[in-house]
């Protein structure tokens, strides 16, 4: 063989050998980012079921308690803020907001026996509480997502590969700030 065809043959292998990582990582990159992205439909999913409960349950709740608009006010603020938002980061705000506003309004319930005993209240407070187990799910499982997803992106040669194409780091979904502390509704 020719000492021409060698060297051609050579670099050609050596184009291979650092094509076919480069396609490897990239084409991982894309999986990790489709499973964040499915794991966040299915989040919004979620929210969408709760959010279509909260007006039910607060119709059903507001006769009863005239004297609580803060609370109603808070839970149409949050969906309104829900409805407007953009980004992935706009809704987890928005959703941090709804929880906690929902917080206080199950206080709120707890707290007018009438209310408990009252079916219609009772049912929506179920669907809401299942609505929001599977709420947790489902954040869970995004966060997951966004886990392997951030890995590939910061771990080498993925992170070299991700600052060419573009790829970012994705945003967890992180429960809002004081949400382990139980709300107090003050009637006074």
């Amino acid at each position: 063989m020719k000492k021409g065809m060698k060297i051609a043959i050579g670099v050609v292998i050596a184009l291979l050998l650092l094509v076919v990582p480069f396609i490897s990582s990239y084409n991982g990159l894309i999986q990790e980012e489709s499973n964040v992205d499915v794991a966040w439909s299915q989040v919004e999913s979620q929210l969408q079921r709760r959010n279509d409960l909260i007006p039910n349950l607060v119709n059903s709740v507001k006769g009863a308690m005239e004297q609580e608009k803060a609370v109603f006010g808070d839970i149409a603020d949050a969906r309104a803020k829900l409805s407007g938002a953009g980004s992935v980061e706009e809704k987890i705000d928005a959703n941090n907001e709804i929880s906690s506003a929902l917080s206080r309004l199950l206080v709120v319930v707890e707290n007018y026996p009438d209310l408990k005993s009252n079916q219609n209240v009772t049912a929506l407070m179920d669907e809401l509480a299942g609505t929001e187990n599977r709420v947790a799910v489902e954040r869970q499982r995004y966060n997951e997502s966004v886990q392997g997803y951030n890995n590939k992106v910061k771990r080498f040669p993925g992170s070299i590969i991700a600052s060419i194409t573009g790829f970012e780091e994705k945003p967890y979904f992180k429960a809002v700030e004081g949400a382990e502390t139980a709300p107090e509704v003050n009637f006074e």
